[in-house]
């Protein structure tokens, strides 16, 4: 920082300039693409370009869009900082009292003496180019604050026009909606408990039809499993920006003297097109300390293929396949425990049935890790059904308001985590049966949204606490069972953010494994998680929950690109299927390294049928692609498809990874005759992503995977 309080933070291609000297808090001045050493002058220069005027009707001094906007100093849209002591203090006025500024962070000190009340914050930009902002509230005053909301605020550039996110249900997770940037805000929110299925895992807001290889887009996700709330908001005045934070129930967050608010991170990306926003997410995981590094173990999940009927040979026999297959973890699910014959009882008694299970989980695990198979188990530790000997012993322990439950969903209730006693029972009952058994992962599922969530003896809200407490619980049983790994898995995809990520090693990305809908699904979801912490497993022939059927072709290559795994029964399938299956297991395995490391690609197709994704390695030596025909075609033959993220100048051979697809007249084109007789054609990087092949013709909802190779001669 130069003597006039201009700053400039930069990192991973990223730049932040900050006026440090506006009134209050500093100012945003730019995010975004790196701008390289900047002068004094020049510092000084971009300030005063964007000091605003004063204008009839207006204030003498014009609001500015501070880094926690405030009404103390004139601000009128959606404040940076709400709260009240006993009614009072509506509107502190923080100041800045000290900057601590390196290359590519600040720390901002500031108070306000007069209301009490101390803020820090805390911005990085992070290896990756994401841009970090952290929040600390502190209560400086002789008697409770009640804060209510911290938000961090990002300014988005003029440019921003329109407004990408989320919406969905059970089935059907992040379903993407847009919406034009107005005056005005834009706000969501959720009330659940936990983000919910109808979350958005991120809100976007970019240039005019922004696309996944182009147009200006700036994006914020909140780091946090509960309640939350974003905004996008365009003031009277021209302010565009993004807002993000926790949602917190009224008395949630009432801080004693001398207490602090930690608001949960917030993350800002930004690219040109979603595929760059996304692989700033995308490296930033695979930079953390906590992010898996050996290979991610091809999973059998066993709930689609027995559900709640747990037989032992039935259990083997399955076994017995999926290690035929080349599957590397067989994870037993829900109905292992006391008087879990449905899903009306036993949620909280985590004991293993002695009725199903008379010598215990051993004689499974034992035969499983015989075959060479891991072998995980799945929980709800969060959960409990009033049918069960925890409730029935401490009815106290449900989250509930005074004297009566909540409506139910899944005939069960939610556990008061926070509870001192609630806590280490479920601690010690997993603990138990991790101590007692080789068990290396834990499916941790959280099955229903939270009602009312209140301590049922004082009657205090307590989603924030519950959160703090889940973190906890994983990160001891992590530290008690090192090398345990954990799926967050919530009703399908209702919990993914990069909070519960910080504690797990992948997420279930939905309970619809139908192949359409998982297009979409995965699509969207990877704008914020790297494919390899994205459960996508290969289901049966007709999906369960769409009615749907679908070639193993289709099911297999829409799940190859994830951490790749298998929800069905395969117990009964022939040689030839369960063979089939084997070698799309092994393509995956060969491709896996690249998979799980390089840069995820969508192309822009005209044709809304068709799709096409991939994995570029991070050498750009070698890509696997997904072409995939949704509906029919508009055209027919369809038209071409392009391959975005490969060296311009790198020459490639291009040819099909498999050719395990109805074949329906592909015999007419050129590079898959080609790369049949021996001699893949040749083309450059650049004409691949500007000009791309022919598609071949499928049938809707068919694909084909395509290699893409840099030729070595």
């Amino acid at each position: 920082m130069h003597q006039s309080g201009t700053l400039h933070l930069t990192r991973g291609g990223t730049s932040v300039v900050l006026d440090t000297g506006t009134p209050g808090l500093p100012t945003i001045l730019y995010w975004g693409a790196a701008l390289g050493e900047l002068s004094g002058d020049e510092l000084d220069a971009l300030a005063d370009a964007a000091r605003p005027q004063r204008v009839s009707g207006g204030l003498d001094v014009p609001a500015r869009l501070s880094l926690v906007p405030q009404e103390a100093f004139g601000w009128q849209g959606t404040p940076g900082f709400s709260g009240h002591r006993g009614g009072s203090f509506l509107t502190p006025a923080f100041r800045t009292v000290e900057l601590d500024a390196g290359g590519h962070e600040l720390t901002v000190t500031a108070n306000d003496d007069d209301a009490g009340l101390g803020l820090t914050l805390q911005l990085t930009i992070t290896a990756a180019g994401l841009l970090r902002q952290q929040l600390a509230v502190t209560n400086t005053g002789p008697d409770v604050y009640e804060v209510r909301s911290l938000l961090a605020s990002f300014p988005l550039p003029a440019g921003a026009q329109e407004v990408l996110d989320h919406s969905g249900r059970h089935l059907r997770e992040r379903s993407p909606q847009r919406h034009n940037l107005t005056a005005g805000s834009y706000h969501r929110e959720s009330r659940r408990g936990r983000p919910g299925a109808d979350a958005t895992v991120l809100v976007a807001a970019g240039e005019p039809a922004f696309s996944f290889e182009r147009g200006l887009v700036h994006a914020v996700h909140t780091a946090w499993s509960g309640n939350h709330q974003y905004i996008a908001e365009q003031t009277p005045t021209g302010e565009k920006f993004l807002a993000c934070g926790e949602l917190l129930l009224p008395g949630e967050m009432a801080l004693a003297p001398g207490a602090t608010y930690t608001a949960p991170d917030a993350i800002g990306s930004w690219g040109d097109g979603l595929n760059q926003l996304a692989a700033r997410f995308h490296a930033e995981f695979r930079n953390r300390p906590e992010h898996p590094v050996r290979p991610r173990p091809v999973t059998l999940n066993t709930w689609e293929a027995v559900y709640f009927d747990h037989n032992l040979t039935t259990l083997k026999a399955l076994a017995d396949r999926a290690a035929q297959a080349g599957i590397e973890r067989y994870v037993l699910d829900d109905g292992w425990f006391t008087g879990r014959r449905d899903d009306t009882a036993g949620l909280g008694d985590w004991f293993v049935d002695g009725e199903v299970w008379p010598q215990g989980l051993t004689p499974l695990i034992d035969h499983v890790r015989a075959l060479g198979m891991e072998f995980g188990l799945w929980f709800e530790p969060e959960m409990v059904n009033p049918d069960s000997k925890l409730a029935r012993n401490h009815p106290e322990w449900i989250i509930s308001p005074r004297g009566r439950l909540p409506v139910a969903a899944r005939q069960q209730q939610v556990l008061n985590l926070a509870i001192p006693e609630a806590y280490d029972y479920i601690l010690t009952c997993i603990d138990n049966v991790l101590s007692a058994n080789d068990i290396a992962y834990i499916k941790w599922d959280h099955n229903r949204d939270l009602l009312e969530a209140s301590d049922a003896t004082s009657g205090a809200a307590v989603v924030h606490s519950n959160v703090e407490a889940v973190y906890r619980l994983m990160a001891e049983l992590k530290d008690r069972h090192p090398g345990l790994e954990i799926e967050s898995c919530a009703s399908g995809g209702a919990r993914v953010d990069m909070g519960i990520l910080r504690h797990t090693d992948r997420i279930w990305t939905s309970d619809c494994i139908d192949p359409i809908e998982r297009l979409v699904n995965q699509k969207h979801t990877g704008l914020l998680v790297p494919p390899e912490l994205m459960g996508m497993h290969v289901g049966g022939p007709r999906s369960h929950s769409t009615g749907r059927t679908h070639d193993l072709s289709f099911r297999a290559a829409t799940a190859i690109f994830g951490h790749f795994g298998v929800e069905w029964d395969i117990s009964g399938l022939s040689e030839e299927e369960l063979a089939r299956l084997a070698d799309w297991i092994e393509l995956h395995r060969q491709w896996r390294e690249v998979l799980h490391s390089g840069t995820t690609v969508h192309a822009d197709l005209a044709d809304p049928a068709m799709d096409l994704r991939g994995v570029v390695a991070g050498d750009r030596q070698s890509a696997l692609y997904g072409y995939s025909l949704t509906g029919s075609s508009a055209s027919y033959p369809p038209g071409r498809i392009t391959f975005p993220g490969l060296d311009p100048a790198a020459a490639y051979t291009i040819a099909p990874a498999s050719y395990d697809y109805a074949d329906q007249g592909q015999s007419g084109l050129p590079w898959i005759e080609a790369a049949r007789d021996g001699t893949p054609l040749v083309l450059s990087g650049r004409l691949l992503g500007a000009l791309g092949v022919q598609a071949p013709v499928l049938f809707p909802e068919q694909s084909l995977l395509i290699e893409v190779l840099a030729r070595t001669t």
